[in-house]
């Protein structure tokens, strides 16, 4: 997890949007994060998100949505979590539509969005890269 994030994380109220296995939401978790809600469609997906909340104890502090993640983003409210971490297919215009709903909505404190490193995105705070993945931080 990025310094920057990694000090926000205690106490936050998390989203793992395009979840997958939910690797990124339970990190958030084990580094003290207050609750972790998960979206995610595809059912091979769902079902190890599942299994690791459970192996990892997390059952309490969790949601798990079924959900497709765009709509789920555009209808949060202002201030719906403190951190939401976005993942989703490299190189689809989905991770536009999010950042573009997080502008308007501004659903979160900070929005961490990790992307294909060709994928030109709205300029944020922060960037990192690691081979052929970029990630983009935005904050209110």
């Amino acid at each position: 997890m990025l310094d920057q994030v990694a000090a926000s994380v205690k106490g936050a109220r998390v989203l793992d949007l395009f979840a997958g296995t939910g690797a990124i939401g339970l990190e958030a978790l084990s580094r003290g994060a207050r609750t972790a809600d998960f979206v995610e469609t595809r059912p091979s997906s769902l079902h190890a998100l599942k299994a690791n909340i459970a192996l990892l104890r997390f059952l309490k502090q969790t949601r798990v949505f079924k959900r497709d993640a765009l709509p789920f983003a555009e209808a949060l409210g202002p201030d719906s979590y403190d951190i939401v971490f976005v993942d989703p297919p490299y190189e689809s215009k989905m991770l536009d539509r999010v950042i573009a709903s997080w502008r308007e909505k501004q659903f979160s404190k900070i929005l961490v969005a990790e992307h294909a490193k060709v994928h030109v995105l709205p300029k944020g705070k922060v960037k990192q890269t690691f081979e052929d993945t970029s990630v983009t931080i935005y904050s209110l």
